[in-house]
């Protein structure tokens, strides 16, 4: 048995030892499997983050021009195609829920593991906070129902789609395959429209500020632009990581995990060049950097709606509904497997008669719609997400290095190319990307350290002495360190 851990047995929050005991707790905890395919897996992979380019984006133009984040848009593509690569072959090893937290407590020990969930968690919870704030806005500039943004949209956004969740991970994966799908035809079809218009004298019209290093029609901010410019970069791929996340309930996560995240992956790289050139040659950066709706702008500029630029409206509040229903589903697996293996209150992980983890869904609901109502600042919350989403991303990576040296013979269904070069890569660039969230909003950054901080906290004083060996991901760190002391031996 794993140092620190127990195993659960009678009531489903106790602990002590006994087979019979692990086979409740566990059975009360269970996702269904099987339930998608590698067609679903991809479609939640392109599902998390196909909203980054309806908006966001663009934001970093007014940090690096556009000399400043096409190159950080390059090299946050890098790192994400070198960190799925990573994943890849971390998630044929261990197709649990844990996904990115599996990964780290193999490699990294319970403290790593606890510090990687808990940044994907914030990450989850915070970014659909920030979507239905912006849902909000949607709805209110379109006219739709005579609603205005508030509290009243932020709820029927999180009751109605935790309630398609709460219906079948099945049904879920299905809904937001369709939504996806509506989402890039309308992207497509936005690029089609948009070139039209394009005139690449417009790519570098912000005027170049004299008193930056570097600065020139290309760099307007220096190159000092391109670092600032990395957490708008990231906008194009933010999320794609946490596929893994749904290996538990995956047909044959071996071999379609890899594979959908290979091709949601290329299909997203797409997406970001068309969308990134086309919109901002259509009108010039400096029309788009600031607009909370770009591609809009991009088609009609200061003019009066077209037919085209009103369905590209429509077709971005698709998108936003993509994302928040595939970001709810990361966060409640997520909060699943911390709160199975007793990082997190063992209750959070019970499962309905559906096999969803209904208190991973409602609870983190609950969060995110009381923190959109009393917060209104999408924009900051964002900020926070991608805080902790680059403290993942390094650890992630960190974890596939460590797992690499330490354990070369581990049996791998499938291999990084490039090996630990490839997450070398990630890493780096992953600790490039946090430092660079200092730059955009230190504020964000340190509410981020301070919900880091509380729960880590509770974990030193608490949780760690109370984990769940039979847990999945506990069994697997216990197996391992026991082959590891018969070597020894």
């Amino acid at each position: 048995m794993a140092q620190g851990t127990e195993t659960p047995a009678g009531p489903p929050d106790s602990a002590s030892p006994g087979a019979t005991g692990s086979a409740a707790y566990l059975r009360r905890r269970t996702l269904r499997r099987g339930s998608a395919g590698w067609l679903l897996l991809t479609g939640l992979g392109v599902a998390y983050v196909v909203s980054g380019d309806f908006s966001g984006w663009n934001i970093g133009l007014s940090k690096g021009g556009f000399g400043g984040l096409a190159v950080a848009m390059v090299l946050m593509g890098v790192m994400y195609a070198c960190l799925v690569f990573a994943l890849a072959e971390l998630s044929a090893i261990l197709p649990t829920a844990g996904g990115g937290y599996g990964f780290a407590r193999r490699a990294l020990g319970t403290w790593g593991g606890f510090l990687t969930g808990t940044a994907i968690l914030i990450e989850y919870i915070l970014a659909p906070a920030a979507i239905s704030l912006f849902i909000g806005d949607y709805v209110k500039s379109l006219g739709l129902f005579g609603l205005t943004s508030g509290w009243p949209v932020y709820l029927a956004c999180f009751a109605i789609f935790i309630g398609i969740h709460l219906w079948g991970v099945g049904e879920a994966l299905r809904f937001s395959l369709v939504v996806t799908a509506i989402a890039v035809a309308a992207l497509l079809i936005f690029a089609v429209g948009a070139f039209t218009e394009f005139d690449a004298g417009r790519l570098n019209d912000i005027p170049a500020d004299p008193s930056a290093f570097g600065s020139n029609s290309w760099l307007p901010y220096g190159l000092l632009g391109i670092w600032a410019a990395f957490p708008f970069g990231m906008w194009f791929f933010l999320g794609v990581e946490g596929v893994p996340l749904a290996a538990e309930e995956a047909k044959d996560p071996v071999r379609s995990m890899p594979k959908a995240l290979a091709i949601s992956l290329a299909v997203l790289v797409f997406l970001a060049l068309i969308t990134f050139v086309s919109a901002t040659g259509a009108q010039g950066a400096n029309a788009i950097k600031e607009a909370g709706n770009p591609l809009v702008v991009a088609l009609q500029g200061t003019g009066e709606p077209t037919a085209l630029s009103r369905f590209v409206n429509y077709a971005g509040l698709a998108g936003l509904v993509a994302s928040f229903f595939s970001l709810i589903f990361a966060g409640s697996r997520q909060l699943f497997a911390l709160s199975r293996a007793g990082y997190l209150p063992r209750f959070l992980s019970l499962t309905n008669r559906r096999k969803s983890p209904y208190l991973g869904l409602l609870i983190p609901g609950v969060i995110g719609f009381t923190l959109a109502a009393w917060s209104g600042n999408g924009g900051r919350m964002l900020n926070v997400a991608v805080f902790g989403a680059t403290i993942s991303y390094a650890l992630m990576a960190l974890s596939h290095i460590v797992l690499r040296r330490r354990e070369p013979d581990l049996p791998r269904p499938y291999r990084t190319p490039g090996g630990a070069r490839t997450s070398g890569v990630a890493l780096v660039l992953a600790c490039s990307a946090l430092v660079a969230t200092f730059l955009v909003d230190r504020d964000a950054a340190f509410i981020a350290l301070g919900v880091y901080a509380v729960a880590l906290a509770y974990f030193a004083f608490y949780s760690r002495h109370r984990l769940v060996a039979a847990a999945p991901e506990e069994e697997f760190a216990a197996l391992a360190a026991a082959e590891a002391e018969l070597k020894r031996d």
